[in-house]
This record gives C-alpha cells, sequence and structure tokens, in this order.
C-alpha cells in the first residue's frame, strides 16, 4: 500500500479487523441507544457494576462510553442519587476487607498488608479509572465531582466520596502531566473565551479589556493544560511587566496606561490568578504554576529581580465584621468597631484627613489579620495568604485604596497585599511555614501588627 493511499483512504482493511471495527460499532450502538432510553432504563448504578465486573479493556471501554452518555442526559436529582450510590454501594468490599483484616492480624507480613491495602481501597476508585478510560472520561469526572462539591454543604456525608476523587485526581492532575503554555492574543480563540468566561479576581470587560491584557508588550499570560482536558485550561495567572512594585489594580489595568518596552521592566506582577476547572479545587496546581512561570521568566527577561503579586485579601472585610470571635481581646474588638464606624457611608470620597486616619486604622488592622487571625489547624485566615504563603512567598506590603472597584471594596474596603516571591527564599519559607506555620513577612508589617501600633485612635 502506498504513502498515498494511506493518506486518501484508497485501502480496505483485512477481513478480521474490519469485522473487529464492526462488532465493537454494534455493541456500542447498543449500549448508546440504552443510555439514551427513557430514564427508567438509564440505571447509572447498574452501568457501574456492569463496568466493574467486565475485565476486558475493549468491553470496559465501550461501556465507559455508555455511562458517560447516561450521566451526561441524567437530571440534577439523578446525579443526586448516584452520588448517594457511590457512597452507599461502591465502597470497599466488606467480605474481602474482613478476610484481609483477620489475615493481616494473624500475620502481619508484607503479602498480608498489600493485600489489606487493596481490600480497604473503595470500589468506586476503580470505578472512577474504568470510566476514565472512555473518550472525554476526564472531563466528565471533573465535571462529577463539581457536581458532589454543590452537594457536600447540604450533606457532608458525602465527603469520603470526593476523597476519593481527590486521591484520584492528585495522580493524575499533577505536574508531570501539565503542560505549561503562554496565552497571548494570537492564541486560538476557544482559548481566549475561555479566559473571559473564568477570570476570577478581576472581571474582563469584553475583547477589548482581554486585548489590553495580553498584547502589549509589557503583558504575559500562562496556563496550565492537561492532555485529556484538549484546549480547556485548568488554571493561568496573568502578569504585568514593570519598574517598580504595584500599589494599585487601578493603575494597572487603566485602559488608557502607557505600555513600557518589557526590556526595561525589573518586577513581574502576578495580578489574577484563576481556577479554571471547579471540579478540581482543592488539587494543587497553583504552586506548580507560579514557581514554573517565575523561572520561565527569569529566563526569557533577566532583567527581573522581584517576582510580586498584587492580591486581594477576601477575608478582612468579614473578619472586620465579625463581632463574635471570642478569642478577640476588647481592645481589638473595640478597633474594629471604630474602623467601622469611619467606614460608613461614601467614604472612599472623604477629605484628605479622614482617608488618612482610615489608612493608619485598616493597615495596623490588616496586619494584624494577615499574621495573627489563625484557623483551628493554625493557618492563616484569609485563603489568599494561606495560598501565598504556603508556596513560599513573602508578605512584603499592605496597598490602602488599591481596588477602587465595588467588588474590592466590599471584599476588602479595596485592601491590597503584595506578596514576595524570591527565589533563592521560596523553599525556606515554605519549609518553615509547612513545619510550624510561620509566615515569612518584612519587619515594618511585624511592627504594623503589634498593639502598641495599632494605639492610633
Amino acid at each position: 500500500m502506498s504513502g498515498r493511499e494511506r493518506i486518501f483512504g484508497w485501502w480496505e482493511p483485512p477481513l478480521v479487523i474490519s469485522d473487529l471495527i464492526q462488532t465493537l460499532s454494534d455493541r456500542s450502538r447498543a449500549l448508546l441507544e440504552l443510555a439514551s432510553s427513557p430514564v427508567p432504563n438509564r440505571d447509572l448504578a447498574g452501568l457501574a457494576e456492569l463496568i466493574l465486573s467486565r475485565r476486558g479493556e475493549v468491553s470496559g471501554a465501550i461501556l465507559a462510553e455508555a455511562f458517560l452518555e447516561c450521566y451526561r442526559l441524567a437530571d440534577p436529582l439523578e446525579r443526586d442519587a448516584f452520588m448517594h450510590t457511590l457512597l452507599e454501594h461502591f465502597g470497599p468490599d466488606r467480605e474481602m476487607l474482613d478476610i484481609a483484616v483477620k489475615a493481616y492480624q494473624a500475620d502481619p507480613d508484607a503479602r498480608n498488608a498489600a493485600r489489606l491495602h487493596v481490600a480497604s481501597e473503595p470500589r468506586r476508585q476503580e470505578l472512577f479509572r474504568r470510566i476514565n478510560f472512555a473518550l472525554q472520561g476526564t472531563a466528565v469526572l471533573v465535571e462529577m465531582r463539581e457536581h458532589l462539591l454543590g452537594m457536600l454543604s447540604e450533606d457532608p456525608a458525602l465527603r469520603p466520596v470526593d476523597r476519593d476523587f481527590r486521591h484520584l485526581f492528585a495522580s493524575w492532575f499533577n505536574r508531570g502531566f501539565l503542560t505549561l503554555r503562554s496565552i497571548d492574543w494570537r492564541t486560538p480563540a476557544n482559548i481566549l473565551e475561555a479566559l473571559i468566561r473564568y477570570e476570577a479576581v478581576h472581571q474582563i470587560d469584553g475583547w477589548d479589556d482581554l486585548r489590553r491584557r495580553l498584547e502589549p508588550d509589557d503583558r504575559r499570560c500562562f496556563g496550565f493544560f492537561h492532555p485529556q482536558l484538549e484546549d480547556e485550561p485548568l488554571i493561568f495567572v496573568e502578569v504585568a511587566l514593570t519598574d517598580q512594585l504595584p500599589s494599585s489594580i487601578d493603575a494597572l489595568l487603566a485602559s488608557d496606561r502607557q505600555p513600557m518596552a518589557s526590556s526595561r521592566a525589573t518586577t513581574a506582577v502576578f495580578y489574577s490568578i484563576s481556577n479554571c476547572q471547579q471540579g478540581l479545587v482543592g488539587v494543587s496546581l497553583g504552586n506548580f504554576l507560579i514557581k514554573q512561570v517565575v523561572a520561565d521568566l527569569k529566563r526569557d527577561l533577566p532583567r527581573l529581580e522581584n517576582f510580586v503579586t498584587l492580591s486581594p485579601v477576601p477575608g478582612f472585610g468579614a473578619w472586620l465584621r465579625d463581632d463574635t470571635d471570642t478569642a478577640e481581646s476588647d481592645g481589638m474588638a473595640d478597633r474594629k468597631r471604630h474602623l467601622l464606624s469611619l467606614l460608613d457611608g461614601e467614604w472612599t470620597t472623604g477629605n484628605e484627613r479622614q482617608l488618612e486616619a482610615i489608612r493608619r486604622a485598616m493597615l495596623a488592622l490588616a496586619a494584624h489579620y494577615l499574621l495573627h487571625v489563625r484557623l483551628d489547624n493554625g493557618r492563616p485566615a484569609d485563603p489568599v495568604a494561606r495560598f501565598h504563603l504556603g508556596n513560599g512567598a513573602q508578605l512584603e506590603r499592605l496597598n490602602f485604596l488599591a481596588d477602587r472597584s465595588a467588588r474590592g471594596v466590599r471584599q476588602s474596603y479595596g485592601l491590597m497585599v503584595n506578596y514576595l516571591y524570591r527565589p533563592g527564599e521560596i523553599e525556606k519559607n515554605h519549609e518553615a511555614y509547612a513545619e510550624s506555620g510561620h509566615i515569612a513577612a518584612t519587619a515594618a508589617l511585624r511592627k504594623l501588627a503589634q498593639p502598641v501600633a495599632q494605639e492610633i485612635f
């Protein structure tokens, strides 16, 4: 057979291969007819059991395709019911687990330990692996977890199912399988549309706004992609190249700003990091992304000296308004109430003296919040702080009225933070945070958070 015949399809497959293709096509068609039949026959649990009962990869893949079609057609209540089925009927095989436990108790050798490990694995994990054989299986599994996450607040008993999703996704979406791509104005439109749709920090107001963020020489954007999710980004970061630490997102994104040559830049500013797949919440992606982008930028632009964020403080406003924390001293509660009284009304348009009083009070309380307000596990209360400090950044500077958007004022009264990533100190900071919860911060911020610095009223 010539190469031309291969290219243009002028070739008849051997009879055995032709028969195999026809057989698979017929079986697939029958199963898909089952999947698209009326609701009573769309039995997700029955198909799941059938998938687990087969040993052949071909038949398993066809059944997985049929399952995916059923799941796509299922309504929210049917999906809810299936999540409960996963919990109640697709856990570990109890009979096998009992046998393995008794064998290990009788003789705790390596062989029995391995058998116990296998027997203790929930059956739903193997189901997820087999569903993943299907075309688009990974994408639908991510969608399934997104649906599950929406149920957890009302039904926390489903958390074991979520743990199994996270366990597998941590392997399937680790750094070795991810591809870092540079995204610019010439990137295919479907990816650019995804950026507009998924931007979670600073809304992109249409194509002109997106162009201002991607086309100028002093702008960069990077995203992680997975081979099983085609051209759907998992997470992306927007970067501004500047010659100083930024103190305002409004200036950074102004439509009339004057771009600068990237060769003059000394600072790379990560001003927005957005997760695109809700079903991957809790799976570490951002830490790999930032470290890889720092390395790539340093390689391409050797003049860069500083790698910083301009980050929101999403928990600050709620903490400031919360008067139920019994762990706080009366003095702290008084300071919070005083600041709230200053923030009453159209405070952002106040005179210079009023704004200076608000600035001093707010920065002192914000420093306290970021450095000392912790969750029960000892980690910072603010989710963005947990992310950057956990990745090895240093708490560098607080910026008053850095985000005057309605969302920024509502969320944190316009406050934003610079977290500094020093390439030579990232691992040291990360280790100190992971081991003891230590927060790397400048001396100026630590002093600002001290009680004596807060006696400012």
